[in-house]
């Protein structure tokens, strides 16, 4: 957590490596914090790798990491795998919220790609997912940088 709030993302991965190394198993919220410190540091491909590690090693990924791991999407700008993400969390029966579907949105107006974050808008609605301020305005943002 401390590495996380420092954006220390490197260190947070290194203590996951000691940890593996020492035999204590690492828990989802190791593995959350460590997938918060690589969104804090911009770091989406670690993040998207620590996801797949949680898969690998059996930690249950709710959407406290799944939020995290569309967040340091968004914020790389990879929208293709914010999308697949939330493809993920259906097919892991997790519950996206606001949080997912919003980085999800911006991480589309982020790459220009108005009509998915459309697509994500209605889905919000057929959900039941409250949309809010943020994920209108950046779905707005990407219809104007679409064209």
């Amino acid at each position: 957590s401390a590495c996380q709030k420092g954006g220390a993302w490197w260190h947070a991965l290194q203590l996951l490596h000691e940890m593996a190394g020492s035999r204590v198993e690492a828990d989802i919220i190791t593995y959350a914090s460590a997938v918060s410190a690589c969104e804090t540091g911009g770091e989406w491909s670690q993040a998207l790798q620590l996801m797949h590690q949680m898969a690998d090693q059996h930690v249950e990924r709710d959407t406290i990491a799944y939020n995290a791991a569309a967040s340091a999407c968004q914020k790389g700008g990879a929208w293709w795998h914010a999308l697949q993400l939330l493809h993920e969390m259906a097919g892991s029966r997790v519950e996206a919220d606001i949080i997912t579907y919003a980085s999800a949105v911006s991480a589309c107006e982020t790459g220009g790609e108005w009509s998915q974050a459309l697509q994500l808008m209605h889905q919000m609605a057929d959900q039941h997912v409250e949309r809010d301020t943020i994920a209108y305005n950046a779905a707005a943002s990407a219809c104007q940088k679409g064209g």
